[in-house]
C-alpha cells in the first residue's frame, strides 16, 4: 500500500510554502521537487492545503472501493461531519445515493464515537491514571508515536471512533467490509495500519467525485437533520467530544486543544510535569475534523459548528454494543527519531550558509525552518539545502552583482522612466569625469549627457553599441541602452573605445600621408620617365637619320 500523500515529480516551484506550513518539518527539498518524508508525517494536510500548484496528492481509493463492493457486503462508515459538508441535502438522500453506488448499509461513525466517549469516562475511574490524551484523532497519534514517544503513556489505549465502529459493525455482521468516509487525509494511514478493521477510506472530495462520475444528484432539499439519539454528532467540533462525555470525574480537568502547534506545545508541557490530572481532547485541525483538510472551505468554522449543533439531540445513539474493553488499543512508538548534530557540525553549517556574525542570524522564517540552526540542523540531514536560505541568496547574488558590476570595463548606468540617474558604476564615473556615483545621483541625464538616445530607447527604438563622440568629455564611446518595461527602467552600458578610435584616426592620418607622398613619388618618376622617354625619342630620330644615310652612301658606292 503507497503512501497516502504524496508529492507529484513535476510542476513544483520550490516556493518552499509547504515547509513553512509542515508543523513538524517533514518535507525534503531535491531535485527541484518538494518530497513528504513519510517516516515522520503525521498527515495533518497542512502541505495539500496551501500547495499553490497543487503538487501534493491525496491517494484516491475510489477503485479499492468498486472492487470491494464488487464482491461484499459493505457498509458506510460516514464520519459526522457530513452533517456540515452536506447541509444543503438531507440524510435519506446521502443513504439513497450511496446505495445506488452499491452500499448495502449506511451507518454513522457517530455511533463509534459513542462507544469511544464512554470508554473515556470508564478508563478515567481508573486509579492509576494522570493526564490522558484523547485518540481519535490519527495525525496526532501519529504526533505523538512518531516524535514524542515518550507521551505514548499519555495517550489514550482505546481506537478512534472510526476504528470502533468498524469493530462494532463487524461484531454485529461478520461478513461485512467497511469503508469510511470522511474529511480527513490521515484516516486513510489508520486504516492502512489497520486494515483488518477498515477495509479502504475515501474523503468527502472522492465520494462527490464518484457520485458525478456515475450522474448521481444528491438533490438540494430543506431538511431538519436533527434526531434524539446522536448526540455524539458533536464529536468533529473543538469540545465536542468533552460535550458528549459525562466528565464525572471530579478529580480531572476536562480541556481541549486543536492545532498541531499548540498540540505540541500542550504535550512538551506534560512532558516536562506541568500538567497532571487532567484529560485533553486534542485534534490537529484548528476547528477539530469539521475543518480537516478535505472539509468545505467555503464554509467557517462557526457555520460549520452551527449545522452541527442543530443536527446533534440530546441523547447518545443506542446501536453501538461494544465495552471500553472491546475497543482497548495498544499504541507503540513508529519509526526512529534521528538524534540531532553536534554542535561542532552546526556551527560549521551556519558559517557555510553565511551566518558568521551574530547579526546574520536573522532567524526570519522565509526557508520554512523557524531558526537557521533549524535549517542548518536540516541540511545535514539531508532535508533542505544551502540555497534556501533567502537572505543568503541575496547577499550572494548582490556579491555576485557587486563583483561583476563594479570590476566590468564597461560603464553601467540605470535611469527611471523620468531620464533620472539611479545607479551607475565606477567605469561610469570615469567616463564622464566624475568622481563618485554620489555626485550624480537623481539627477537628470540632460545635466550630463545628450539624453536624445534615452529618449528614443523608451520610445521602443533599438540603441545597440551605437558609437558616440562625447565631445564635452573628449571620448569616444559605444553606447547600448535597453528598456525594462517591466520593472521601468533604462539601462545604458556604455565601452570607452576612445583609444581603439584615436588609434584608427591616427591610422588614417598616417595612411592619408602616405598616400600623399606615394602620389608625388608617382607623379616625379612619371615626370622623369617622360622626360627619360623624350630624350630617347631624340636620340632615335638622329640615329634613323645617321643609319639611313649611311644605308644611302653604301648602296651608291656599288
Amino acid at each position: 500500500m503507497s503512501f497516502c500523500l504524496e508529492s507529484k515529480s513535476n510542476n513544483c516551484k520550490n516556493c518552499y510554502k509547504c515547509i513553512r506550513h509542515c508543523p513538524i518539518k517533514s518535507i525534503s527539498f531535491g531535485g527541484d521537487k518538494a518530497s513528504i518524508i513519510s517516516d515522520t508525517c503525521i498527515l495533518c494536510g497542512r502541505c495539500y492545503l496551501v500547495c499553490p500548484q497543487e503538487v501534493k496528492v491525496v491517494r484516491n481509493d475510489v477503485s479499492k472501493a468498486k472492487r470491494l463492493l464488487s464482491s461484499h457486503k459493505v457498509y458506510a462508515s460516514l464520519a459526522p461531519s457530513f452533517v456540515s459538508y452536506y447541509s444543503y441535502t438531507s440524510f435519506d438522500e446521502i443513504i439513497a445515493a450511496l446505495k445506488k453506488l452499491g452500499f448495502s448499509e449506511v451507518e454513522e461513525t457517530a455511533i463509534g464515537a459513542t462507544i469511544v466517549k464512554k470508554a473515556y469516562d470508564e478508563m478515567l475511574d481508573e486509579p492509576d491514571r494522570d493526564v490522558v490524551i484523547s485518540s481519535c484523532c490519527h495525525s496526532i497519534n501519529l504526533l505523538i508515536q512518531k516524535h514524542y514517544p515518550e507521551a505514548k503513556k499519555y495517550l489514550a489505549d482505546i481506537s478512534s471512533p472510526m476504528l470502533a465502529h468498524a469493530q462494532d459493525i463487524k461484531a454485529r455482521d461478520p461478513e461485512a467490509k467497511v469503508i469510511f468516509i470522511g474529511p480527513c487525509i490521515a484516516k486513510k494511514d489508520e486504516a492502512d495500519l489497520n486494515s483488518d478493521i477498515v477495509d479502504a477510506v475515501l474523503t468527502f472530495k472522492e465520494l462527490d467525485e464518484w457520485l458525478t462520475e456515475e450522474k448521481i444528484t444528491l438533490k438540494e432539499v430543506s431538511s431538519d437533520w436533527k434526531k434524539e439519539n446522536s448526540k455524539a454528532r458533536l464529536f468533529p467540533t473543538c469540545g465536542g467530544i468533552l460535550k458528549t462525555m459525562e466528565c464525572r470525574n471530579d478529580e480531572y480537568q476536562y480541556l481541549a486543544v486543536d492545532g498541531v502547534e499548540m498540540s505540541i506545545r500542550v504535550i512538551e508541557d506534560i512532558l516536562a510535569g506541568k500538567v497532571h490530572k487532567c484529560f485533553i481532547e486534542m485534534s490537529s485541525c484548528e476547528g477539530s475534523c469539521v475543518n480537516g483538510p478535505i472539509s468545505n472551505k467555503n464554509k467557517s468554522v462557526a457555520s460549520s459548528y452551527y449545522d452541527i449543533n442543530k443536527a446533534a439531540g440530546p441523547n447518545d445513539f443506542t446501536e453501538g454494543k461494544l465495552t471500553y474493553q472491546d475497543i482497548k488499543k495498544k499504541y507503540y512508538t513508529i519509526g526512529t527519531i534521528e538524534a540531532e548534530p553536534s554542535e561542532a557540525l552546526i556551527n560549521a553549517k551556519l558559517i557555510e550558509m553565511g551566518k558568521t556574525e551574530k547579526e546574520k542570524i536573522l532567524n526570519c522564517g522565509s526557508c520554512g525552518y523557524n531558526t537557521c540552526r533549524e535549517k542548518a540542523i536540516a541540511i545535514i540531514q539531508g532535508k533542505a539545502h544551502l540555497e534556501m536560505c533567502l537572505p543568503y541568496l541575496m547577499e550572494k547574488a548582490e556579491s555576485f552583482s557587486d563583483n561583476i558590476v563594479g570590476n566590468t570595463p564597461n560603464g553601467i548606468m540605470v535611469l527611471d522612466e523620468k531620464l533620472n540617474i539611479q545607479s551607475m558604476n565606477k567605469a561610469m564615473c570615469r567616463i564622464i569625469n566624475v568622481p563618485d556615483a554620489a555626485s550624480v545621483i537623481h539627477k537628470n541625464i540632460a545635466t550630463i549627457l545628450d539624453y536624445s538616445d534615452f529618449i528614443d530607447a523608451l520610445d521602443g527604438k533599438v540603441i545597440n553599441r551605437k558609437k558616440t563622440y562625447l565631445n564635452e568629455y573628449d571620448k569616444y564611446v559605444e553606447n547600448t541602452i535597453i528598456y525594462d518595461n517591466k520593472f521601468h527602467v533604462l539601462l545604458s552600458i556604455m565601452k570607452d573605445v576612445t583609444k581603439e578610435e584615436t588609434a584608427k584616426i591616427k591610422h588614417k592620418e598616417v595612411l592619408k600621408k602616405s598616400l600623399e607622398i606615394t602620389d608625388k613619388v608617382i607623379e616625379k618618376n612619371m615626370r622623369a620617365v617622360q622626360e627619360i622617354a623624350s630624350l630617347l625619342g631624340e636620340s632615335t630620330a638622329e640615329t634613323k637619320v645617321a643609319l639611313s644615310s649611311l644605308k644611302d652612301t653604301l648602296e651608291n658606292d656599288k
